[in-house]
């Protein structure tokens, strides 16, 4: 009988051919050459991935022996190395990552749904606020677009601070547009499904986002026919498909952690965005 294949192992493969498709071989041509950077890559992404500090990751690297054979580590890098890895990729690199892995997998979606979730930046638990009378009030916010047949990551989006949602819906349709739906005649075929929070300038008539209704204001005839599609969207089950974003931000949290680790603003805005790319990996 076949040894079954440890999903550590092929999340790791995973990784490492991903970042072999999206990155060059090495990210200076004077660097040491110890490590190539999709190896580096492949070993962050392998960190968020346990919910562990870097530290902890490169001890769990040097246990596993499946793992380095894998990646083809002649030997382990120091967590310092993959510290400085995370910090010198940037936004555009990791963009790239996510739209790499989408064009393998030629996804194509009928509807798309977005929704945000927020990461803190406390260690402390709930509990030990609770008791001591504080409250968080900092907090990480991640968008994501999320395919509502694949339930994968197609766009994301990070800020600081609780805020409002609206701002987060154009640069997630500009994202995700692109794995929706399209006729014969090459036009639009795929929704947008969205919250309340999301209703604003940038709404268009056809998406599936509930108006607000403002200071008990009559609604405008466009938007009294947005909220007639929804309703009708709700009587055919077809807006519960929403919730999918919301399974999606629940497996995020539980398997990779709702806390930020990183201390600089840059950094703590790219976590929520690695944290997307690991789950993506997770479920394939």
């Amino acid at each position: 009988m076949a040894q079954r294949e440890s999903r550590y192992v092929k999340v790791a493969r995973l990784a490492y051919q991903l970042a072999q498709q999206a990155l060059p071989r090495y990210s200076r041509a004077k660097s040491p050459h110890r490590y190539s950077l999709p190896q580096r890559v492949a070993c962050v992404l392998m960190k968020y991935y346990l919910d562990v500090s870097y530290r902890d990751a490169e001890e769990w690297l040097l246990a596993s022996d499946q793992v380095q054979q894998v990646l083809e580590l002649k030997q382990v890098p120091d967590y310092s190395t993959l510290i400085r890895t995370f910090g010198a990729l940037r936004q555009s690199e990791w963009d790239r990552l996510l739209r790499t892995l989408l064009e393998g997998l030629k996804v194509e979606e009928a509807a798309i749904s977005v929704d945000t979730t927020h990461f803190r930046l406390s260690q402390a638990s709930a509990y030990f606020m609770t008791r001591s009378g504080r409250q968080y009030r900092e907090w990480v916010k991640g968008g994501y677009a999320v395919g509502v047949a694949s339930q994968l990551i197609l766009g994301w989006r990070s800020g600081r601070g609780i805020g409002y949602d609206q701002p987060y819906l154009e640069p997630l349709r500009r994202q995700a547009r692109r794995y929706g739906q399209r006729s014969e005649e090459g036009k639009r075929a795929w929704v947008l499904l969205g919250d309340m929070g999301f209703d604003g300038k940038t709404t268009r008539p056809y998406d599936l986002i509930p108006p607000q209704r403002r200071n008990h204001a009559h609604m405008a005839a466009p938007r009294q026919a947005r909220q007639d599609l929804v309703s009708q969207a709700r009587l055919e089950g077809f807006y519960g498909q929403r919730w999918k974003s919301e399974t999606v931000n629940s497996v995020i949290k539980r398997k990779f952690g709702e806390t930020i680790c990183s201390r600089s603003l840059r950094l703590q805005r790219r976590e929520p965005l690695v944290k997307g790319l690991v789950y993506n990996l997770h479920v394939l």
